[in-house]
């Protein structure tokens, strides 16, 4: 029988290896997506486009909270990494601009 102080370690250990992994996962991903916007970044540029979409925005924002819910996380806090993204996203789109 292991002891309770074991027990704990180990579960720990457990707990924080997947966390390991999601962050790796959470960056990555972050990775791909702006790979995908600098390249939406680009074609606006190139077509003269405003660098924010703020209709777009707000129905990205709306949909993150739903998803948020859906999965267990505060809403409020889905809603402020989406708009930390969102301001990175432009500020990189108003780089292409220039």
């Amino acid at each position: 029988m292991t002891d309770p102080a074991t027990r704990a370690a180990e579960l720990l250990k457990e707990h924080r290896e997947s966390i390991d992994r999601l962050d790796a996962i959470l960056v990555y991903t972050l990775g791909e997506r702006f790979k995908h916007t600098q390249s939406v970044g680009k074609l606006k540029a190139e077509h003269d486009l405003p660098p924010s979409d703020p209709a777009r925005e707000a129905k990205q924002i709306a949909r993150l909270e739903e998803l948020a819910v859906q999965a267990d996380l505060d809403p409020e806090f889905a809603k402020k990494f989406l708009n930390f993204i969102i301001q990175e996203v432009i500020k990189h789109h108003e780089q292409h601009q220039k």
